[in-house]
């Protein structure tokens, strides 16, 4: 079974006493055991290979660059060189490109490959582990209302992804509660709108306000109405433009006023198709946010695939843990998907 998201199961009250059962009965684990169980699964087989289809069509222009490197018939230091090439071309940065190249060398001595299209197969597992830190389930559910505040600049997707998120989260059984904290751009209230009529769910919006207090009303009444998730949409912004990165810090402060240890997750949607530039909005974000989480759209089309590896770079250097908790290939419901490591080298180099 394969889950968009996970959703954590309250703490449970010690059960009554009960007269045991003949025979041998498993044993049931015990109030320490962390819960958490499977929420909105797609059953279907047909899907989920439809979405892997998608995911290798999204990466064809990424990944044909760097397949063309294993058409010839020798493993020498032209096709490391070709790679390195390859793989700086695809964004995935030099220090990443390095790793793998170091990785991948190591891999081809151990397992005595002679073929290089078999090399292609080892660089797949060499991308999948250094991508697996990325790979982690949103959880839902550790806090009444789990409050998520999403940023990321104009054109990157965010308020499409916060619809699609919702969408899956109300089919999960999770009462949502959308805040439109872009007060200054109407269109962005009016498309926050839409999603909401179309998923059902109540919004808190209103025309010139403030957004950190719309945040801090959203969060209130999340609250007062027994929501699971209240989800923030903050207003599309430049790193550079500091006076509205100012207004962020003062948005995730006042909703930490309006629930204690809220936001739970900050979530940051970058689009793919921007390369390394991706990576400076995540580092720039990361500085005022302290991000918990991404999402990577667009990655439809895009020849700048390995930004993810370049990410996952930096998230070495520097000690940080964010992971990539969906990446999206398209406009569709279907195109947003849980980021899985495996499933993403595997179609990067088909």
């Amino acid at each position: 079974m394969f889950s968009f998201f996970k959703k954590k199961a309250p703490a449970a009250t010690p059960p009554a006493p009960a007269v045991p059962a003949p025979g041998p009965t498993a044993p049931s684990p015990g109030p320490d055991v962390p819960a958490a169980v499977a929420v909105a699964p797609q059953p279907a087989t047909a899907e989920r290979t439809g979405w892997l289809a998608r995911l290798r069509q999204g990466l064809a222009r990424t990944g044909s660059g760097i397949a063309q490197v294993f058409t010839g018939t020798r493993i020498d230091d032209a096709l490391y060189e070709e790679l390195e090439s390859a793989l700086l071309m695809a964004d995935t940065g030099m220090k990443a490109t390095t790793a793998l190249l170091i990785d991948l060398k190591r891999r081809v001595k151990e397992t005595k490959t002679t073929e290089p299209s078999a090399v292609k197969a080892l660089l797949a597992d060499a991308v999948a582990e250094w991508l697996a830190p990325l790979q982690r389930p949103l959880e839902i559910g550790a806090a009444k209302p789990t409050v998520i505040m999403v940023a990321g600049v104009n054109g990157a997707g965010k308020t499409t992804t916060i619809g699609k998120l919702t969408k899956h989260l109300a089919e999960g059984d999770c009462k949502v509660l959308l805040a439109a904290a872009d007060t200054f751009r109407a269109a962005a209230r009016e498309q926050l709108g839409v999603w909401a009529d179309r998923n059902r769910v109540e919004i808190v919006a209103q025309e010139g306000g403030d957004p950190a207090a719309v945040s801090f009303d959203a969060v209130t009444a999340g609250r007062a109405r027994g929501c699971d998730v209240v989800i923030a949409d903050t207003a599309g912004r430049l790193p550079t433009q500091l006076h509205l990165m100012d207004e962020l810090k003062k948005i995730k402060r006042v909703i930490g006023k309006a629930q204690e240890g809220a936001p739970h997750e900050v979530l940051l949607v970058v689009d793919g198709n921007t390369g390394q530039n991706a990576l400076a909005q995540v580092q720039s974000f990361d500085a005022a946010l302290q991000l918990t989480g991404l999402v990577v759209t667009k990655l439809d089309g895009t020849a700048k695939g390995g930004v993810l590896c370049a990410i996952a770079a930096w998230q070495r250097e520097v000690g940080r843990d964010v992971p990539v908790y969906f990446i999206g290939v398209g406009e569709k419901l279907e195109d947003l998907q849980p980021f899985n490591a495996r499933e993403f080298a595997q179609a990067l180099l088909d």
